[in-house]
């Protein structure tokens, strides 16, 4: 396994390199948002719950997103062909996430710099807002490459679907990694 990147630009947000967030009864809650809520989001709820629960973290996760369009739907099919080649189960129905969701969960992942500045424009306090991370913050060339973006890759071919998951996937590792503290 490669070394984990240096996490020291996530103190004092919840998850900072020498804190762990804010455990609730020993089941920490974190919550997946995009924009529409069955492309991304999905994908890193049930890419982060395989992973999570191959690392034994005891954690509580769903997604959602940061529009109203796809309330009460599935995931988009190139999600759920995706997930289904890479035997990851998928049970999700699309929801719109809501200033109260930050009183439910400890961290809030975004997938796009969008993402994050919806969420902290919406978050009812500095302690809320502070709260929300990109995914891409947990990838292992971070260092190197920077912070970056989920690509949406909805209306867009299935191939990009497959290079969603992949960025996903990477990132959520590394989010498992940090949450284990086997950085």
């Amino acid at each position: 396994m490669a070394p984990s990147a240096d996490r020291s630009h996530l103190a004092g947000r919840g998850c900072g390199s020498d804190e762990k967030p804010n455990w609730q009864a020993g089941r920490m809650r974190i919550c997946f948002v995009c924009l529409g809520n069955i492309c991304r989001s999905p994908a890193a709820e049930a890419v982060f719950l395989h992973l999570a629960d191959q690392a034994g973290l005891d954690v509580e996760v769903e997604s959602a997103g940061t529009g109203p369009w796809h309330v009460g739907e599935p995931p988009h099919e190139g999600t759920l062909t995706e997930a289904a080649r890479r035997g990851i189960p998928v049970d999700h129905v699309g929801r719109q996430f809501g200033p109260d969701d930050f009183a439910r969960f400890e961290l809030v992942v975004a997938m796009d710099s969008g993402n994050v500045a919806e969420l902290q424009e919406m978050a009812p306090d500095e302690e809320s807002a502070a709260r929300v991370v990109r995914l891409g913050e947990f990838a292992p060339d971070v260092g190197t490459t920077g912070v970056r973006d989920v690509p949406d890759p909805y209306g867009r071919p299935q191939a990009e679907f497959v290079t969603m998951f992949d960025q996903v996937e990477t990132a959520c590792r590394g989010l498992v990694e940090h949450l284990s503290g086997d950085r």
